[in-house]
């Protein structure tokens, strides 16, 4: 590619990521439903040419965001969670770490939470209940092998790991409400998670 064709692509991927950041703060200001692309071109700078330029659609670019969010808070859980020298601390670091993620980022956890929740396909299937895609979640991921680790290795007991994943995913995604997060930090919370969750996957025997 030649020095000029560099260039472009540069400032093409700039001006994307420019666009995705004003979608996330658009989200986290005024919601999915609101969130049109003349808002997110007015927090952006910009026109609704340029972004419908850079986006085939709205929905593409919704897709987009969600795809980096996912990707964000992906890098930044997983990048602590591989310094966790057992299973058992690998599991630690895992919920400390997420929590420490909504703490830090609390407009692009928001901006996940209203795509999910209230985006839908072109066969109007929200996205909370693509559950056939919930295999590409890479959190998810990480996490059931965390727990299929733990059993491999004997550090934890016998139980249906899925059941067990998504309880915990849960039990993080929880420090989001009003009713959690006005009450105690995420570091406070965490550690609460962190004994509960020691318990119900440790052995029977411990």
């Amino acid at each position: 590619m030649s020095s000029r064709g560099e260039e472009q692509s540069f400032i093409s991927d700039a001006r994307r990521t420019q666009i995705i950041e004003a979608t996330i703060a658009t989200l986290n200001e005024i919601g999915f439903v609101r969130a049109s692309l003349a808002q997110i071109a007015k927090r952006a700078g910009i026109s609704t040419a340029l972004i419908s330029y850079h986006f085939g659609d709205r929905m593409d670019l919704i897709n987009r965001t969600i795809q980096t969010l996912i990707e964000d808070n992906a890098s930044f859980v997983l990048e602590r969670v591989k310094g966790g020298r057992s299973c058992r601390e690998r599991l630690h670091l895992f919920i400390l770490s997420s929590l420490e993620y909504q703490e830090t980022y609390p407009e692009r956890f928001v901006a996940l939470v209203e795509i999910i929740f209230n985006a839908r396909t072109p066969d109007n299937i929200p996205y909370y209940m693509l559950n056939d895609e919930v295999d590409a979640e890479p959190l998810l991921l990480e996490l059931r092998t965390i727990l299929r680790d733990g059993q491999v290795s004997g550090e934890f007991g016998e139980f249906n790991v899925v059941i067990m994943a998504n309880t915990i995913q849960g039990a993080i995604g929880e420090y989001a409400s009003p009713g959690v997060a006005s009450r105690m930090d995420a570091a406070s919370y965490g550690a609460e998670l962190v004994r509960i969750f020691d318990r119900a996957v440790s052995p029977s025997s411990d």
